[in-house]
């Protein structure tokens, strides 16, 4: 991995202030050069004032707000947009992941262009594990074949070129699967590693709520629709 540049971002809006810590420090020791970018989506808790005032003493952090909430996959897209240097990380800001094995990834990197965590003992409900581990995968299967052991696993590292390359069209649940999908699609290569999970910290989930799930269910049936009209 070239220790020259390197973008964290967070794609939540938690005011998680030990946590945006954190990455600066995991990220002084892969690279150089370095952003860290928080983006703050439409919440009213104080996520854009702490994160203001960490950045007036650190001009590595740069905070994005969406001046009303528009959920998860605008969040992750947001932010990747944003990233102006050669590889990017990913993350949430709410305390499920530990920045120190972000130094595993770096290394375990080899010639991938994309890394992607999965979650060796999930500290979640049973019913969020159920869902994820057996109908999701079931149905990320049979619409896109897809067989990453935990695509929704928010700890990926990932070249610019990949992020460039990568069109994304939906804001939901599934952005962060599109993603795969279509880098996948496109030849980009991916490994997979194993990352630690933590027991939420902040925040609140979102994924059993129908609204979302409903959303996610019909963008997920455009993007199949899309990606087997470009065959």
């Amino acid at each position: 991995m070239d220790r020259n540049t390197s973008s964290l971002v967070h794609g939540l809006s938690f005011s998680c202030q030990p946590d945006i810590i954190d990455a600066g420090k995991a990220a002084k020791l892969i690279a150089r050069d370095y952003e860290i970018i928080v983006v703050d989506d439409g919440s009213r808790d104080r996520t854009a004032e702490v994160v203001k005032e960490l950045g007036k003493n650190d001009s590595h952090i740069r905070l994005i707000t969406h001046r009303q909430n528009r959920g998860y996959g605008a969040a992750v897209k947001t932010g990747m947009k944003a990233c102006t240097k050669s590889w990017i990380f990913f993350t949430d800001s709410d305390g499920q992941f530990h920045y120190d094995e972000l130094q595993n990834f770096a290394a375990g990197r080899s010639d991938a262009d994309l890394v992607i965590g999965y979650r060796k003992k999930r500290m979640d409900p049973f019913h969020r594990i159920f869902v994820a581990q057996v109908l999701l995968k079931l149905w990320n299967f049979f619409l896109f074949g897809l067989t990453v052991r935990d695509v929704d696993c928010a700890f990926k590292l990932f070249t610019r070129e990949v992020r460039d390359a990568v069109h994304l069209d939906t804001e939901s649940a599934i952005t962060v699967t599109e993603f795969i999908v279509k880098a996948k699609a496109l030849g980009f290569s991916l490994i997979q590693l194993p990352v630690h999970h933590y027991s939420r910290k902040f925040g609140h989930q979102t994924g059993g709520n129908w609204r979302v799930i409903l959303r996610a269910a019909r963008e997920s049936f455009t993007l199949y629709k899309q990606l087997h009209e470009a065959l």
